[in-house]
């Protein structure tokens, strides 16, 4: 909205679709789909907190890079663009703020209420579905609490999520070949190191969608023997994993389901809801021109500070 006079606009989509739909997402199992499979299989909650240093690392490096684009796309619009972006100034205004609570609620369901567990503190053990439908609650919530005109005023419509459902429809479907292929081979395609791991979760997430990538390594990684000196998380079924690998395994997933549209499900949907709205996407493969460009030297860094 408050870029709406620009001409050169598709490069805040696509530094979205990085930051916000992809590499924010690394901090909590609510962030990103594989983290809440990793949860489900036993990773702590609050185990993914772990992976700041390296959500920073990228997020800094990103966010300089959209500064100097938009810097640089800035000086390229017309003087008339330019004159109604500084004179047509409207305060910002926050609005619908209950959703916030609705918000914090979905996450606390997420983390406490595990079916088949006791709710904390006390011996009441969480029936199944009890999280699912809290969820479906809080959401209906939403729906009743925030008044029609916001979402009016946001353009909010169903229509993109829609689309979004029909082609990862689509691309679940086909994708179980590869994926069986993965499970009955996975530990024979040489894997060992962080970078391996890294490298394999994340080129795979770039076209496989990130969650089951997710699940395959990691089962992989947990199969492998344990080496002396190497931090090992013990799951909360009893299984074990080297640290070095599940981060690499959840940051690689996370990070590089950025690569393309079909990534990482938010990617289709934000290019959906901006198209909506005028923006002129690039192509499948254009946007793999800017992900090449600009996230491949930000991951091939990552792995020389943190994976080697």
């Amino acid at each position: 909205e408050t870029n709406r006079e620009r001409k050169h606009v598709k490069h805040t989509v696509i530094f979205f679709i990085f930051l916000v739909s992809n590499i924010g997402g690394s901090l909590l199992p609510v962030g990103d789909p594989p983290l809440f499979l990793g949860y489900l299989k036993g990773v702590p909650f609050l185990w993914t907190l772990q992976l700041w240093p390296v959500w920073l690392t990228c997020t800094l490096l990103l966010l300089v890079a959209y500064v100097l684009l938009d810097r640089h796309f800035y000086r390229q619009e017309d003087p008339s663009a330019i004159r109604l972006d500084e004179t047509t100034l409207e305060p910002l205004r926050l609005q619908g703020k209950v959703n916030f609570l609705l918000l914090a609620g979905v996450v606390l369901a997420v983390g406490l209420l595990v079916p088949g567990k006791p709710l904390p503190g006390t011996t009441w053990v969480i029936p199944d579905h009890l999280r699912e439908g809290v969820q479906l609650a809080l959401c209906g919530l939403s729906m009743l609490l925030t008044p029609r005109q916001v979402r009016s005023d946001n353009q909010f419509n169903f229509t993109a999520i829609g689309e979004v459902a029909c082609l990862f429809i689509g691309i679940f479907i086909t994708m179980q070949v590869p994926i069986e292929l993965l499970h009955m081979k996975g530990a024979a395609l040489g894997l060992s190191s962080p970078a391996h791991f890294f490298w394999a979760t994340g080129s795979l997430s770039s076209f496989l969608d990130n969650a089951p990538t997710y699940v395959v390594f990691f089962e992989t990684a947990k199969t492998l023997p344990l080496v002396p000196g190497v931090d090992v998380l013990t799951l909360a079924d009893g299984g074990r994993i080297a640290v070095p690998l599940l981060k690499a395994i959840a940051l690689g997933s996370v990070f590089m389901g950025a690569n393309t549209y079909i990534g990482n499900g938010p990617n289709f949907l934000v290019k959906s809801i901006a198209e909506s709205r005028g923006v002129k996407m690039p192509s499948f493969f254009g946007y793999m021109a800017w992900s090449g460009a600009i996230l491949i030297p930000t991951f091939i860094l990552v792995t020389l500070l943190f994976f080697r």
